[in-house]
């Protein structure tokens, strides 16, 4: 039986997923191609070169973190309650830390991670206001945090437990 043809978005996963496991030397279409099993033909199939593919994957990675954001946004909840989830939305960004290593050697990504940050810091300051912390260094702080924790390749229980203190001690100043 012939293997079903490999999507865009089948080959954008996989390179979210070798980004994250090998970094960013594994975004090129021999080495994706060996991990999917299947022909360089088919990846240049879907894109016109690797930076085509690479464009693709950051644009990819930033509208799911954008979507991600907003959805979380639009619950409900007690201010703690909305920032765990907040918490839990950065840490679930799987591919951030690769993201990030990546960001120092190219500008585009930088500029992508640097957009996704910014949105995630516009959240975090209205989830702080909320609760009547107005102290911009203590949400960068916090989000600091959050984003090191992913960078220390902690489990993401462990990450959101220390965030969630962070949370309670902002809870407990008030």
């Amino acid at each position: 039986m012939a293997k079903a043809p490999l999507s865009p978005a089948a080959w954008i996963e996989a390179g979210l997923d070798q980004l994250t496991a090998v970094g960013p030397m594994a975004l090129r279409a021999e080495p994706l191609s060996r991990y999917l099993k299947t022909s360089k033909g088919s990846f240049y199939w879907h894109f016109k070169d690797v930076p085509a593919f690479q464009a693709a994957i950051l644009a990819h990675w930033k509208d799911h973190a954008m979507a991600e954001l907003k959805a979380e946004a639009a619950m409900d909840g007690t201010p703690t309650d909305k920032m765990i989830r907040f918490g839990q939305n950065v840490q679930n960004d799987t591919a951030g830390p690769a993201l990030r290593a990546w960001a120092h050697a190219d500008a585009a990504v930088k500029a992508a991670v640097r957009d996704v940050d910014s949105a995630r810091m516009t959240r975090l300051v209205a989830l702080m206001s909320d609760i009547g912390v107005t102290n911009d260094d203590f949400t960068k702080a916090a989000y600091g945090a959050l984003v090191g924790l992913k960078q220390m390749n902690s489990d993401d229980g462990e990450a959101l437990v220390a965030f969630a203190a962070l949370v309670d001690l902002v809870m407990a100043l008030k």
